[in-house]
């Protein structure tokens, strides 16, 4: 995931709302959000190449999603799959803060990332950049390719347009998100952040959804967890064309 915005008891109907842009090269295989045929209980998209996933949730309410922390300096060629640790969280019976304890090695032999951790109840932020693991207050949050918050323009508009559609609406319709996680608008070149690469790069990479033949957005991802337990999550993929291919949803209740 490049952009991840979350809705944390911010509204009447949910407990938790996630609204997140998968971003990734359009020649590395992987599958769209299902249940997987091994693991039934959980729900997710799939790396073909190292077994992972960026965005899961699990029938017994384990959620996670995972952002790359952006900078060249700092990237480690033999590192491990920063995907596996998402999945390896999913399907664990630890609370996050156990769950992290026991593989902050491995986490920091990953490259950098921002993992978003929990269960049903609660949720964490953790980043091997830093070395925190903090539990999330009921807020709306903004994560990208740097850490939890941090004010780059497409994070900040994001936000904003989350926070508006959240206080007009008392049940936001799935398009409405969708509208949010598709806009394509890039940052002034004065706004940009400088991340180690190139500005034409940072231009690129500003804007919410981007486009692109070789690498933009691939999936659009809406996660919806009730009050009642009950959970929806909707995907929409995208091709190299940057036009959407399919739309699945899924509907659940958490057990126990």
């Amino acid at each position: 995931m490049c952009l991840i915005l979350i809705a944390l008891n911010a509204h009447p109907a949910y407990k938790l709302i996630i609204a997140s842009n998968r971003d990734e090269f359009f020649d590395r295989p992987a599958t769209g959000i299902h249940f997987w045929e091994n693991t039934p209980d959980l729900l997710a998209g799939k790396d073909l190449r190292e077994g992972g996933t960026w965005l899961g949730i699990t029938r017994q309410g384990r959620i996670a999603t995972i952002t790359n922390y952006r900078d060249p300096a700092l990237l480690k060629t033999d590192a491990p799959s920063r995907g596996r640790f998402v999945l390896e969280f999913l399907l664990s019976h630890e609370t996050p803060e156990e769950f992290i304890k026991k593989n902050i090695e491995f986490a920091h032999k990953c490259n950098g990332f921002n993992l978003i951790l929990g269960e049903r109840n609660r949720l964490y932020w953790y980043s091997n950049v830093v070395g925190k693991c903090r539990r999330l207050a009921p807020a709306i949050y903004g994560l990208s390719n740097h850490l939890l918050d941090t004010p780059w323009p497409k994070v900040t508009r994001a936000k904003t347009a989350l926070q508006e559609l959240l206080s007009e609406k008392s049940q936001p319709l799935p398009e409405d998100l969708f509208t949010i996680l598709s806009d394509r608008s890039m940052a002034d070149d004065r706004e940009l952040p400088d991340t180690g690469i190139s500005t034409e790069w940072e231009k690129r990479l500003s804007s919410i959804f981007i486009p692109g033949p070789v690498y933009g957005t691939r999936s659009s991802t809406l996660l919806f967890l009730g009050h009642d337990d009950r959970v929806t999550v909707m995907e929409r993929v995208f091709g190299p064309d940057s036009t959407p291919v399919t739309d699945t949803r899924f509907e659940f209740r958490i057990t126990s």
